[in-house]
């Protein structure tokens, strides 16, 4: 099985670290015309995926062949393509099972294929934002940030309370920097708009405008 992929260097990374089944060969691209280029792959993966038309366009001429996006924040129901949508944020692509959202039975027989020749655990999830664990993560950082905000200790002194008290990997703040502020805010700022506990602290969205600044 070939699979084309286009992906920046930390999320290959993560990918090569994931088991393989024998049988698999992943072809890496640098752009989006290098992936629609390659038409004899089995299956897709773009691994830096945004949700502007034309790139949605470029995509589905891949079609009927499966097509993996790493759309954490937007739902299939916005993008409106049978793509199959994973959670492939920086550092999630490293857990045992990857969530996956696929949009009729038909594209989820074909994800589940791929993840079988893959060796990959998997769970589909429904389809909303953030899925499970990125809004469970988004959610930890965020309240790290309130609690900032009420200058009740830093940055340093709350990631290694919560790396000690929780066995956490990563302190909240450490994990907002290998995933990406930006990739937490965004998702907070749409998961926020119907339903007030996702309301982004004003200490992230300070931090976050002076990142913007910097762009």
């Amino acid at each position: 099985m070939k699979i084309a992929a286009l992906a920046d260097q930390v999320l290959k990374e993560e990918l090569q670290q994931k088991p393989v089944g024998e049988n698999v060969e992943f072809v890496w691209v640098e752009s989006l015309a290098e992936l629609i280029s390659i038409t004899d792959a089995d299956a897709y993966f773009d691994m830096q995926f945004l949700t502007d038309d034309d790139r949605v366009n470029q995509l589905k001429k891949l079609l009927p062949k499966p097509i993996f996006i790493n759309s954490v924040v937007h739902v299939l129901r916005q993008i409106n393509q049978p793509f199959i949508r994973i959670n492939a944020w920086p550092t999630f692509l490293k857990r045992n099972i990857c969530e996956a959202v696929a949009s009729d039975k038909e594209q989820k027989k074909s994800a589940e294929n791929i993840f079988h020749q893959l060796k990959w655990d998997y769970q589909f999830v429904p389809d909303v934002p953030g899925m499970i664990s990125a809004r469970i993560i988004a959610s930890i950082i965020n309240e790290a940030y309130f609690t900032l905000q009420d200058e009740v200790s830093t940055k340093t002194e709350i990631d290694i309370a919560m790396k000690l008290g929780t066995n956490y990997p990563c302190g909240p703040f450490e994990w907002s920097e290998k995933i990406g502020l930006k990739n937490i805010y965004d998702l907070l700022f749409e998961l926020s708009k119907t339903d007030g506990k996702y309301k982004v602290s004003e200490a992230l969205e300070k931090e976050i405008k002076v990142i913007s600044s910097k762009w």
